[in-house]
């Protein structure tokens, strides 16, 4: 990695833009909420931080496009990096992760070498631990000249002020090891000589005590064998000029040492700088893990996760959003990443043809690679173009290298995917989200033996209901006759109940505060408009207040495929479907302006609540003839 480390850096500079993907090691604790179609940005972030803390990226890819403009030819770059975080030293953090078994299952499946992971993966260091590992080090190699006496100094457990004294148990074991010098000072044949590895302690009565016997006449150095195991060995003895060299080498070792630590932390480093167009599908897991594992631990408030996604990476596209907004939404039946791919090669779409510069893998005609992160990276890449084009080819005249044209995709850049919540299209990192009226849902608490059927059957008076699960006693419910909403309080809430029910609005505003029922209430039987279910989905945790910053993470396409916007997780929707709209962009995107935190204070400090002036909405509701209006003045 330290050897290609420069080409990676230059590949990222020369790219028109990057795309991203990446592998873990789980998703779900099994302890925490489930995400559900009322989560709001705020709520769905607590939900899914917790798993970029708990589990482990095992594999990140990066494909780098670019663009030749004077040949209109694509190249890309692609690259698959193992990571491992692997402690360097004793200082250096030593990480605890979990595993989920049926996520490591599917990635075995899917053809991960597990053995590589462990054995050759990158290791990587946030900032805050470098620099404190830094400082560490500059400290403990200034202590070496203030107890400048080898006699008191090893070279694994740093400086004392006086010799240990070797306990009578271990006088034996000293006693041999001064023999095996002494024999060596005396073979001048030999330049130096292993002992057998032992462990901290022994080592130090080691070093002390043959340093205070042989002086200068011997040279001790300790060394990590491949197993692992530290032994020291024996060189003769140096003169001071030599001695010098020899302790200015150790330190020059030591740093190098901390800047390998560093690793992969490197390459997400340098294209923060670079500045270029960063693009994902469906990427707000993969968004969550490359700042929480490379950067900084991500911030507890929603706010100051967007102004530090803004701040490390200012240009974002996530192609799942361009697939499920107007004018893809119409034509492309399945966002899934693999099927995306397929039908963005079929009219109306034309099929790019990309090439591999040499020395790195060929995709285009290899579909057995998904999973592999490299090769999402890359197809992700080709849909971002493939989409890109097809916008270009919408302008009168037609662009036919959308690249050449970036304000194209502005009206998706910044914005993230989010899944499942039909009325909150998007995550807007560089503004304000949507807010749509849910004056129509309404909370429910009730017995722990109630189903789906029961709900529906004491909100028949207003019609149909959709029923959003949250645990075995509560859930939301949404009418499908809007108009009645006003109506739903006075008609079914009644003394001596046991069941409640509140305004959407009223359960986030933390009114929610009512014992828990006691008793099971008869079922009612089903009406006969009300096409029930079979069973309700419910989650196995009580229920909460506000919001819950010990979430789980939804099931995202890189351990299980996901369904599709159809259904929703925890979701019975009771008859009738809800009616079809579809969206629409603005006429001409916003200048979304440059990020307004510093670089470099970017993974110190990102409190600052700071957001972009772009508050444009992307969606809005009309009928499915819209078409795509923006960057017609050109």
């Amino acid at each position: 990695f330290k050897e290609e480390l420069p080409k990676i850096k230059e590949a990222i500079d020369k790219a028109s833009f990057l795309a991203i993907d990446a592998e873990f090691t789980g998703l779900s604790n099994g302890q925490t909420e489930s995400i559900h179609s009322f989560d709001t940005p705020a709520e769905r972030y607590f939900k899914l931080r917790k798993a970029a803390s708990e589990f482990q990226i095992v594999q990140y890819g990066l494909a780098a496009f670019h663009f030749d403009a004077d040949t209109e030819k694509y190249a890309v770059q692609t690259y698959n990096f193992y990571i491992f975080p692997r402690p360097f030293s004793r200082q250096a953090p030593d990480v605890r992760f979990l595993c989920q078994s049926s996520s490591l299952d599917f990635l075995i499946s899917q053809g991960l070498d597990f053995n590589k992971v462990f054995r050759e993966g990158i290791s990587y260091l946030t900032p805050a631990v470098e620099q404190d590992l830094r400082d560490s080090l500059e400290k403990r190699q200034k202590s070496y000249k203030q107890f400048s006496s080898p006699a008191f100094t090893t070279p694994d457990s740093g400086t004392y002020k006086s010799p240990a004294t070797v306990p009578e148990e271990h006088k034996a074991f000293i006693d041999d090891i001064c023999k095996q010098v002494e024999e060596f000072t005396k073979d001048k044949t030999k330049e130096s000589i292993q002992l057998d590895p032992c462990n901290g302690y022994l080592r130090k009565l080691i070093y002390q005590t043959v340093q205070l016997r042989f002086k200068n006449d011997v040279h001790l150095e300790a060394k990590t064998l491949e197993n692992k195991q530290r032994c020291i060995v024996v060189a003769r003895g140096k003169s001071e000029n030599d001695l010098k060299q020899l302790e200015e080498a150790k330190k020059e070792a030591e740093w190098q040492e901390l800047e390998d630590a560093v690793g992969f932390s490197k390459v997400i480093r340098h294209i923060s700088q670079s500045g270029k167009l960063v693009v994902g599908h469906n990427m707000f897991l993969d968004l969550l893990h490359t700042l929480h594992h490379f950067c900084a631990p991500l911030p507890e408030d929603y706010e100051e996760f967007k102004a530090m996604v803004s701040c490390v990476l200012p240009r974002i596209i996530d192609t799942k959003l361009m697939a499920n907004t107007q004018p893809f939404k119409d034509r492309i039946v399945t966002s899934a990443l693999g099927e995306l791919q397929t039908i963005l090669t079929m009219p109306p779409f034309s099929k790019v043809h990309i090439e591999a510069v040499d020395g790195f893998p060929n995709y285009e005609n290899n579909s057995d690679s998904l999973h592999e992160a490299g090769y999402d990276a890359y197809v992700t890449g080709l849909c971002y173009i493939g989409m890109a084009n097809y916008l270009g080819s919408m302008l009168t005249p037609a662009v036919k290298h959308a690249l050449t044209k970036p304000e194209l995709t502005q009206p998706f850049s910044n914005r993230i995917f989010l899944m499942r919540v039909h009325d909150i299209p998007y995550m807007n990192m560089s503004g304000e989200e949507e807010k749509p009226n849910r004056d129509h849902v309404f909370h429910i608490r009730f017995p722990k033996e109630w189903k789906t059927a029961d709900i529906a059957a004491l909100f028949t008076p207003v019609g149909n209901v959709q029923v959003v699960w949250l645990n075995d006693t509560s859930a939301f419910v949404a009418l499908y006759r809007k108009d009645q909403a006003h109506h739903v309080l006075k008609m079914i809430n009644k003394p001596g109940e046991q069941y409640y029910v509140m305004t959407y609005e009223a359960y986030h505003a933390g009114l929610h505060t009512m014992p828990p029922p006691s008793a099971s209430r008869k079922r009612r039987p089903p009406t006969s408009d009300v096409d029930l279910p079979p069973r309700k989905k419910a989650s196995p945790i009580p229920t909460i207040t506000k919001f819950n910053l010990d979430a789980s993470p939804f099931v995202s396409r890189k351990i299980t495929p996901i369904m599709e916007e159809e259904g929703c997780i925890g979701s019975e929707e009771v008859s009738l479907a809800e009616s079809d709209t579809c969206k629409k962009f603005p006429s001409s995107p916003e200048d979304l302006g440059e990020p307004v935190l510093k670089r470099s204070k970017i993974l110190n400090n990102v409190s600052d609540k700071t957001k972009s002036n772009s508050g444009e909405k992307l969606f809005e509701e009309e009928p499915c003839d819209n078409v795509y209006e923006v960057c017609q003045h050109n």
